[in-house]
């Protein structure tokens, strides 16, 4: 892959919100073994879903943010923190700030929308990831989808 040429965007229409459920199969449940049935939840259809695509429309990665009633359950209830979750960047990408750009990308989709935090599940390999960004790590070690993940939250 030639240099660092992508663009990051909310993924607004129909493709491009393929191309996000295209690349989460693609790292979640090709190489990570998680169940396609688990993968995919209907919180997907209220999310905001951000991309990362290649100058010549190859997707990167993806990631979401939910808001309110949705984030709920994985914020505690607190209805000033969003949710950010099923970030996923190919292998080809990894290692080119893709992932660090859909993170802000999300955050600033969480400002826009008047929240005042990010909580996120990291899976535990990715926990000093998720520290050089500002997310500080919370309670106990658990697991989702068979992997160990901690919770993390960012204030904005």
């Amino acid at each position: 892959m030639s240099g660092h040429a992508y663009e990051v965007r909310v993924a607004e229409d129909p493709a491009d919100r393929e191309a996000c459920f295209t690349v989460r199969k693609e790292v979640f449940v090709v190489e990570q073994g998680v169940p396609e049935d688990i993968e995919y939840d209907a919180y997907d259809a209220v999310a905001v879903h951000v991309l990362a695509v290649r100058e010549d429309g190859v997707p990167l990665g993806t990631g979401r943010l939910l808001s309110g009633d949705a984030a709920a359950g994985k914020t505690g209830g607190d209805p000033s923190v969003g949710s950010l979750g099923r970030l996923a960047v190919t292998q080809a990408a990894r290692g080119l700030g893709v992932g660090a750009a859909l993170v802000r990308a999300i955050e600033d989709a969480a400002r826009a929308r008047g929240l005042a935090a990010v909580d996120l599940h990291a899976q535990t390999h990715a926990l000093g990831f998720y520290e050089r960004l500002g997310y500080v790590a919370y309670g106990p070690e658990f697991p989702d989808a068979g992997i160990p993940h901690r919770a993390m939250r960012r204030v904005l």
